[in-house]
Parts: structure tokens; sequence; C-alpha cells
């Protein structure tokens, strides 16, 4: 598969429909998000899921020109850059609006050497 070249492009996303799933509240800066692709959702065909440890589910990766904030990457333009599981972490978080980055795979076994992190425990999830 060819996967985005995160080790040279820092990758923003935008996060949606947050409001359906737990509000803003679980979102921190420099939160985890696990991100998941979502080939069986009805109303986007691109669709990718963002999961978090403890809440499941939490939001979309934005795919409209509506909904994608400029300088972030929308969910369709992502979909066939990344794995079908891959991380983000939140950056940036207005009233209404997230904003997170895409993570390298060296920040990925970064994270994977603290046991505690959470990116032990969504892996597999």
């Amino acid at each position: 598969m060819d996967t985005v070249n995160k080790n040279n492009n820092d990758i923003y996303i935008t996060l949606v429909g947050f409001n359906q799933f737990h509000g803003m509240k679980p979102f921190k800066i420099n939160s985890l998000l696990k991100l998941v692709k979502d080939p069986n959702n009805h109303y986007d065909l691109e669709a990718i899921g963002v999961h978090m440890r403890y809440a499941g589910q939490v939001a979309y990766v934005a795919n409209s020109t509506r909904t994608v904030i400029k300088g972030t990457m929308s969910g369709g333009r992502l979909y066939d850059k990344i794995l079908d599981t891959d991380f983000a972490q939140v950056k940036f978080i207005s009233n209404d609006s997230i904003i997170a980055k895409i993570l390298t795979d060296d920040e990925i076994e970064e994270l994977k050497k603290d046991p505690e992190n959470d990116i032990n425990f969504i892996l597999e999830d």
C-alpha cells in the first residue's frame, strides 16, 4: 500500500461529528487518536472513524469542503494513503473545531516505549 510519507511533512486533519458521540469532552491537547477506515459507512465510502481509549468512537475525519479546515487534509485524500488503522494526536481545539496531526512511524514507535501510553491499549481494539 502507498502510505503517506509521514516523515517528511506534517499532515493535519479536521475532526467532525463529535457531537454525535461524546461532544468535545474527551478531547485534550495531545490526546491520542486511533484512525480506523470505515468502508461500510452508508454516508461516506471514504469515512475514517476516530477512536479513543475509554471512549470508543468519538468523531470522523472531515471529508467535505464545508467541514475541512483550510490547511488540513480531507478524509478522501487521506483514505488511500494511510493504513487501515493509523494514529493521530490532537493539536488544536477551538469552541467548535478539533485539528489533529497524523503521527509519523517514529512518533508511534516512541509512544509504544511507554507501557502506560494509550497507544499500547488501543492498538488491538
